[in-house]
């Protein structure tokens, strides 16, 4: 049986960074009071970034140009390969250029919402109020955006929300932003303020006295493992949705980074909130090794629909407007085709449940833009959309201006991550998250267009403001390489390539992976029961048992070893997917992404239990030796942190 069924509850925890007072005034109290360090001091501070993606990028860059020296890492060949650089659609801000009723209230408001009251109010205030300085940033670097006639930079709709905050470059808003964040980056490489390590992956945190020093990374083309000594580590590496397998994630994403920052004591929260986005490109086999993306913003002017009737397989143009069910519009009809992705996504599974999906196997939905093609003509949708219709046409042979998108929900982005404080602190001190490697800002549920403000706003403005105030009021000497820490830190890495290239079994890190995947989508998706998820806490121990016994890593460590970086990462997807499971487990109400199936409305949509779920599940790692050297662990801890709601209060959400 599974540890992780035998959890224990600990002590309550508190967010002390996060100040008191009007919501208003309390990132600029925050700033005022925290300590500063003096410019001739900062170069003396070295601070290591993982990760280059728009968090990671923007705070490397951002450092740097404050006079620290910061080491930044990447497993990509080049900072500009991350993986921001595939988000299509937008990024929100509350600038009000479409006066239409936009506000940083009401972006604050739509965001607590939309994350089914289950984000802090302080955390997502600060990010409202920092949107619209994200975007004079990015124009200020060149950043492409999108303009109207007159020459304002313009906007379009998201999910979600009834006002048009979402700037945009076609399908390539990521591309843009990264571009802006790396030419920042490069700048600071150039300037000899950034020591830029590509190709090299983190695989442990080193940990002296109590605080975060350093990392133990390894060269990915030479197999070397070295470690990297530090007074401050900052981790910006994105999510954990590749657990599943399938996801519209690049390949290479892994967990490793923050999931080995929780075994050294960072609090791991809320794992079992992961998004699953409406409006991708459905599965066509086994062979898939990842999922496609298309943009939320294509649901602006694409209806969404399948036919009337179960089982009707007529080509889409042959099936009259009579038996067409726009279920968006006809469920949802002040928000329609543009409700947020966790609603959207359960309807889409509803209607194919029912055999009324279409395309093979019945996994999918019509994403049909006739209508707005005679509407504006295609040049005009061509000029919004060119790109992302060229991508859907190449990798399904069909033309989307001639008939209908197919879609169908995958798994996009992870709300849990590492537990951080108001300052993007993680509980070992020393130790930052920003970005999709925290928790801090969605709640349950991420909507459209928020990854990349908050992975800016952690990046640009809040990790400088508040990464100083830890470094100030440090002091003792440099930890030494040969620290006994550090010696073990090293040595538990090398040890674990190792034994995993020893093992010589007959199955492929990919073949465990899948299996691990498909037991999470089935029993962790979509929907969640208490049978399905007890089901996966009982498989995942058997399968990493078989996978120690089993495994085939061919090559060496002393090379560029793709199947060895496979496997190590499974090594931490394993412990994470049980993780997972308990949290789901746990938390016996639906919200946001987390649907349980034994807690819907009469109407089938998530029934949050306020009175004994609002808080943060923030998971502690605790290890056992007599669970052997490759279990899980010990049974977990869970501490909880209290939210509480003054200015949103929360309500049965409506989109209705």
């Amino acid at each position: 049986m599974s540890s992780y069924l035998n959890y224990t509850v600990g002590t309550p925890i508190r967010d002390t960074k996060a100040p008191d007072g009007p919501i208003e005034g309390r990132w600029d109290r925050r700033r005022f009071e925290a300590k500063l360090v003096n410019p001739a001091n900062r170069r003396k501070y070295r601070v290591i970034v993982v990760g280059t993606g728009l968090a990671g990028g923007a705070a490397g860059a951002t450092l740097a140009e404050q006079g620290y020296h910061v080491e930044q890492f990447c497993f990509q060949d080049s900072p500009r390969r991350a993986h921001s650089i595939a988000a299509q659609g937008g990024i929100n801000a509350a600038k009000n250029y479409r006066n239409d009723g936009d506000s940083i209230r009401r972006l604050f408001y739509d965001t607590v919402k939309g994350g089914d009251f289950r984000a802090r109010e302080s955390g997502v205030h600060r990010l409202a109020e920092i949107s619209v300085e994200i975007i004079d940033q990015c124009v200020a670097q060149g950043v492409p955006f999108a303009r109207e006639y007159g020459g304002l930079l313009d906007t379009r709709s998201f999910g979600g929300v009834q006002v048009s905050r979402t700037f945009y470059a076609r399908g390539q808003t990521g591309q843009q932003l990264l571009l802006g964040a790396y030419q920042a980056l490069s700048r600071q490489i150039a300037a000899g303020n950034v020591a830029m390590h590509p190709r090299t992956e983190m695989l442990d945190l080193i940990v002296v006295d109590g605080r975060a020093r350093g990392i133990v990374a390894r060269d990915l083309v030479t197999g070397e493992i070295t470690a990297h000594l530090a007074d401050a580590v900052v981790l910006a590496t994105g999510g954990y949705g590749n657990v599943f397998y399938l996801s519209t994630n690049a390949k290479n994403s892994n967990a490793t980074a923050i999931w080995r920052a929780h075994r050294r004591g960072a609090y791991f929260a809320n794992p079992c909130f992961t998004q699953i986005h409406p409006t991708c490109i459905p599965r066509s086999g086994d062979h898939q090794s990842k999922l496609t993306l298309m943009s939320e913003s294509l649901r602006n002017d694409g209806r969404i629909w399948v036919p009337k009737a179960a089982g009707d397989t007529r080509a889409p143009q042959d099936i009259p407007e009579q038996d067409r069910d726009y279920y968006l519009e006809r469920i949802y009809p002040s928000f329609g085709n543009l409700v947020p992705r966790d609603i959207a996504s359960r309807a889409a599974k509803v209607v194919c449940d029912e055999g009324r999906g279409v395309g093979p196997g019945g996994q999918g939905v019509y994403l049909d833009f006739a209508d707005a093609i005679g509407r504006l003509g295609r040049a005009a949708v061509e000029e919004r959309y060119g790109n992302l219709f060229e991508m859907y046409e190449r990798i399904t042979a069909e033309d989307p201006y001639r008939v209908p998108m197919r879609i169908y929900p995958a798994i996009h982005y992870t709300m849990g991550g590492l537990w951080v404080d108001y300052d993007l602190q993680t509980t070992v001190p020393g130790l930052f998250a920003i970005g999709e490697a925290n928790f801090s800002d969605h709640g349950a549920n991420r909507l459209g267009a928020s990854a990349l403000m908050q992975g800016l706003a952690d990046g640009y403005f809040v990790l400088p403001a508040t990464l100083p105030d830890y470094l100030a009021r440090q002091d003792g000497p440099p930890v030494p390489a040969d620290h006994p820490a550090v010696e073990e830190a090293v040595a538990d890495a090398t040890d674990r390539l190792n034994l995993l290239l020893a093992i010589d079994g007959d199955r492929t890190p990919d073949s465990f992976h899948r299996e691990l995947g498909e037991l999470l989508w089935d029993e962790c998706g979509m929907a969640r029961d208490e049978a399905g998820l007890r089901k996966a806490l009982e498989r995942i121990p058997q399968l990493r048992d078989e996978f120690w016994r089993r495994i085939k890593v061919p090559g060496a460590g002393e090379q560029l070893n793709q199947s060895l970086e496979k496997a190590n990462r499974l090594v931490d997807y394993f412990e994470l997917a049980e993780l997972m499971c308990l949290d789901a487990l746990h938390r016996t109400e639906s919200c946001g992404g987390h649907f349980r199936t034994e807690s819907a409305t009469p109407d089938g949509e998530a029934a949050r239990m306020d009175e004994e779920f609002t808080y943060v599940a923030a998971w502690e790692f605790r290890g056992s030796e007599a669970l052997g050297e490759h279990g899980a662990g010990g049974a977990p801890v869970l501490h909880r942190e209290q939210l509480t709601f003054e200015y949103v209060h929360p309500t049965q959400r409506s989109y209705t």
